[in-house]
C-alpha cells in the first residue's frame, strides 16, 4: 500500500507531487510564461515539472531541454573557471588585476557614488583578484546604481543584455569609468564577474568561450550551455517577458546571431538548461568533482564557499533587500550561514550555496541534505540605469511567489 511515505530519494511521494500544481497555478495567473524545476538528491533526479510556454507567442511548451538564459548564474561558472587558474599557480586572489588588465591602472573614485562623475578621489589601491571574486572592487551596473554613474555606465558599455563591444573595447570603456567606491570597502554588484572572466582569457591567451569549454564544458558534458542559441536549437529557447500591464507579458527583444557574440561575458552571458546546471551544480556539491571528472580540489571548493564579507559589509542592503540576513558571500557564491535569519527568502538550511539570475533563474546546492534544486524561469525586470529600486520591491508579481514557493514544497516533501 502506497501512502504516500518516503519513498523517492528520501522524499515524500505526495509532498513532491504538489509542486507541479503548484507552479502550474501561478502560471495560470497569467504573468509568469513557464518554469521549469529539477530536484536532484541521493545520487538521482527525484522530480523534474514542467508547467507553461517557453513561447506563447509560438505555443510552444516547457520542457526539460528547453533552453534558458541563466544570466547571473554564469557567475559561479566563471568563478570555477578562474580557481581552475589558482590552482595551476597562474593567478592569486591578491594579485592586482593590472599584472593582465592595464585598463584598470591609476583607477579614480567618485567622492559621492551618487554625485557627478567628475568628482573623484584616486583609488587608495589597485583592485585585485579578489575584489573581482567578490564584488568590491568598486565597479558597478547602471541597473544597480543611482545618478550620474547609472548613465555613465550606459553610454560607454551600451545595453547591458546586448553588449555592442568585443573584449578589449569593453575593458578599455569600463576602465575610463571612475569607480563608484575604493577597492574593497563594500560588496557593490556589478560587471566584476565579466571582467574576472576577461582577466582568464588573457592569462590564457584565448577568447574566455574557448576557455570554458576547455576547462569545464567539454570535460562535463555541457553540452547546450553557451553564449548564444544556435540556430539548430532555436526552437527550444525560451522567450524572455517582462511585464506589459498589470494582467499581461511582452517579449524582451534579444539580438540572436548565427554565431557566439563578441561580448561573452561570464557575468551573465551563458544559456542552459536544467540538465547541464546540474552536472555544473553537480561537481560543486561533490567538492570538485562528478562522474569521475575532477576539476578542482575539494579545499579550493571549501575556499570558495567561505564568507569572505565582513559584519560591516553584511548589513549593506543589496537591491534593497536585506540579502546578507542569514548568508554571506564567497568566491562567487552566496553561502547560507544563519538559516532561521535567511528564511524570508524561502526554506533552506545552513551551508546552502547558491547565486541567481536576473531572469528569474535560480538554483542551490544543499550539502546538508546532498540536494540540488534548479528553478527556471524567464521573466524580465528593467535593467536600465538606475532600475535597482524596481528590483527590490519585485515587480515580477505573481513570479515572484513561485520560488518561495517550490522552496518550501520541496523542503516540507523532506520533512522539514
Amino acid at each position: 500500500m502506497d501512502d504516500g511515505a518516503v519513498n523517492v530519494s528520501g522524499f515524500n511521494r505526495d509532498g513532491l507531487a504538489k509542486i507541479g500544481p503548484a507552479m502550474q497555478g501561478i502560471v495560470d495567473q497569467g504573468l509568469l510564461s513557464g518554469v521549469v524545476t529539477l530536484l536532484w538528491r541521493n545520487g538521482e533526479v527525484a522530480q523534474v515539472t514542467a508547467n507553461g510556454k517557453a513561447d506563447r507567442e509560438r505555443n510552444i511548451p516547457m520542457d526539460r531541454t528547453t533552453l534558458f538564459r541563466i544570466a547571473s548564474m554564469s557567475k559561479p561558472i566563471t568563478s570555477v573557471a578562474a580557481l581552475m587558474l589558482m590552482e595551476e599557480g597562474k593567478l592569486r586572489l591578491e594579485d592586482p588585476i593590472t599584472k593582465w588588465l592595464p585598463e584598470f591602472a591609476d583607477m579614480r573614485v567618485l567622492k559621492d557614488a551618487e554625485g557627478p562623475v567628475e568628482d573623484t578621489y584616486p583609488a587608495p589601491r589597485d583592485i585585485t583578484v579578489e575584489d573581482l571574486f567578490t564584488h568590491r572592487a568598486g565597479l558597478a551596473y547602471g541597473f544597480t546604481s543611482i545618478g550620474p554613474i547609472a548613465y555613465a555606465y550606459q553610454k560607454a558599455l551600451g545595453d547591458v543584455l546586448n553588449m555592442p563591444h568585443g573584449a578589449d573595447a569593453w575593458l578599455k570603456a569600463l576602465g575610463s569609468l571612475p569607480l563608484s567606491y575604493p577597492p574593497g570597502e563594500r560588496f557593490h554588484y556589478s560587471h566584476a564577474t565579466d571582467v574576472l572572466g576577461f582577466l582568464v582569457g588573457r592569462i590564457e591567451g584565448k577568447p574566455f568561450r574557448d576557455v570554458l569549454f576547455e576547462k569545464i564544458f567539454n570535460p562535463l558534458g555541457m553540452v547546450d550551455t553557451d553564449f548564444y542559441i544556435p540556430p539548430e536549437k532555436a526552437g527550444r529557447a525560451a522567450v524572455v517577458y517582462k511585464l506589459k500591464d498589470a494582467n499581461d507579458l511582452e517579449p524582451v527583444p534579444f539580438r540572436n546571431p548565427n554565431q557566439p557574440p563578441d561580448f561573452t561575458g561570464g557575468g551573465g552571458g551563458l544559456v542552459s538548461t536544467a540538465d547541464d546546471y546540474l552536472v555544473f551544480a553537480r561537481m560543486l556539491l561533490n567538492k570538485g568533482e562528478v562522474d569521475g571528472v575532477r576539476l578542482l580540489k575539494p579545499e579550493t571548493v571549501e575556499l570558495m564557499m567561505t564568507n569572505r564579507l565582513t559584519p560591516a559589509q553584511r548589513e549593506i542592503t543589496f537591491m534593497g533587500l536585506p540579502f546578507w540576513a542569514g548568508q554571506g558571500f564567497g568566491l562567487g557564491l552566496s553561502i547560507v550561514d544563519q538559516a532561521e535569519k535567511a528564511a524570508w527568502m524561502g526554506a533552506t538550511t545552513n551551508g546552502a550555496f547558491s547565486w541567481p539570475g536576473a531572469f528569474g533563474t535560480w538554483w542551490r546546492g544543499d550539502p546538508s541534505e546532498n540536494l540540488i534544486m534548479i528553478y527556471l524561469i524567464q521573466n524580465s525586470m528593467e535593467l536600465g540605469p538606475e532600475s535597482a529600486a524596481q528590483l527590490a520591491t519585485g515587480q515580477r508579481m505573481a513570479a515572484a511567489a513561485a520560488l518561495p514557493t517550490f522552496q518550501n514544497l520541496t523542503y516540507a516533501a523532506l520533512g522539514r
